[in-house]
């Protein structure tokens, strides 16, 4: 598996009626990512849904509608019953999410929560979160996620210069001084417990000492430090493609030692906790590292049923499959190709990546990183040298660690 097949980019071609036949079956979906809103009040320059390859958003409403969230609220009941799934954890997502107004988004998780609690008859479960980028998170918001039990992470690149070197208005103005206002709100009781975490896309101007202590001034249960997206053909800002260095894995070992040799409790940080369970024989949380199966569905404003929105960064129409909510269930989703290859583990992984000491822990890496024109997805990460080094480090630092406590 993972190699080119001729006639098709990998993995178009894949041969999903044989693995079925030789015994294996996907993985149901457990998270539905919302497209509730498909337009921003932010023109951030590295943003992949408004800035990279696919401007399909062009196309797409500006909201949600309701009759669009009531399909998706009996898809979801209907693939919990038949895969009795415990839970569903469903993502308000966008755009900015915050844009689709109040009462649109408390018709959202009301209906949502209500129709699978009747038709599943209350065994499963539904967590809510919102990935939003606070510009406009106020009290009202703060009010209703509150009340219906809102998750709620926030973008943010650093203190004021990184946060607003990409993170600005359409007239350029930076939005820190917003996103901190919106902060000094949400830590605060009674909200703090609604508070997921931080999302930091890493900028290598920008310290990564300095960039994570002023996060840390947010008190975040978890920060998630984002590779900028990109490819081989679209390479990300100072990753040459095929090149040996390794600026990427410099900036988070450096950030990493900082994290790790801490004297205090320590922020989760995601990569770092994901590598650190992975090395120690568990299993991955996140599509960005490991090999755990991709678990995870896009539902854009009009009700199109689509890959993960990351591949827009790799060419336009990447994300689509030609489904809806109207007309198809997510057990027929299941099945095509490009969602079978997120599934399968070792036997998606490039041949390079096959024969690598570190393919379990680094799993290929982010799916949408991987893209070359003519080979698909066959290909290792373009942040390949990056992560063999980040991962080589933590697991000589965690190995030094255990010998010297056996010692």
């Amino acid at each position: 598996m993972g190699e080119v097949i001729e006639g098709g980019e990998w993995p178009a071609l894949l041969d999903v009626t044989s693995l079925l036949a030789d015994g294996w079956r996907p993985t149901p979906f457990q998270e539905f990512i919302v497209k509730i809103h498909a337009r921003c009040d932010l023109l951030c320059d590295y943003c992949y849904v408004y800035q990279m390859a696919d401007q399909g958003w062009r196309e797409q409403p500006r909201r949600m509608s309701k009759v669009v969230i009531d399909q998706l609220a009996a898809r979801i009941a209907e693939h919990a019953v038949s895969h009795e799934l415990d839970s569903v954890k469903i993502v308000l997502h966008g755009g900015e999410p915050l844009l689709a107004g109040v009462d649109r988004l408390r018709y959202a998780v009301e209906g949502i929560r209500e129709t699978v609690r009747d038709i599943t008859e209350t065994s499963t479960r539904v967590d809510f979160g919102i990935q939003t980028n606070a510009v406009t998170l106020g009290p009202e918001h703060l009010a209703l996620f509150d009340e219906l039990d809102v998750s709620i992470g926030v973008s943010m690149d650093g203190g004021a210069l990184a946060h607003d070197r990409h993170r600005r208005h359409a007239d350029g103005r930076g939005s820190y001084a917003e996103v901190a206002s919106a902060l000094r709100q949400l830590v605060r009781a009674p909200y703090r417990r609604l508070f997921s975490g931080l999302l930091c896309t890493i900028d290598l101007a920008n310290d990564p000492i300095e960039t994570y202590e002023s996060l840390l001034r947010w008190h975040p249960p978890a920060v998630d430090f984002l590779l900028p997206h990109g490819n081989w053909d679209a390479p990300p800002p100072g990753r040459p493609p095929g090149g040996t260095e390794t600026p990427y894995a410099d900036w988070l070992i450096a950030l990493f030692e900082h994290w790790y040799t801490a004297p205090v409790e320590k922020t989760s940080i995601l990569i770092f906790r994901e590598i650190l369970d992975l090395l120690l024989g568990g299993a991955s949380r996140s599509e960005a590292i490991g090999l755990s199966p991709v678990a995870v569905l896009v539902i854009e404003t009009d009700g199109s049923i689509e890959q993960s929105d990351i591949l827009k960064s790799a060419y336009p129409g990447a994300t689509h499959t030609g489904f809806s909510l109207a007309h198809n269930t997510f057990d027929e989703v299941l099945t095509l190709p490009h969602f079978v290859a997120r599934q399968l583990g070792v036997g998606a992984l490039s041949n390079a990546c096959s024969a690598c000491s570190v393919r379990m822990i680094c799993g290929g890496g982010q799916y949408a990183h991987r893209y070359r024109a003519g080979s698909g997805f066959a290909n290792p990460s373009v942040y390949c040298p990056d992560l063999l080094r980040l991962i080589q480090h933590i697991r000589a630092r965690m190995k030094s660690d255990i010998q010297h406590v056996r010692c």
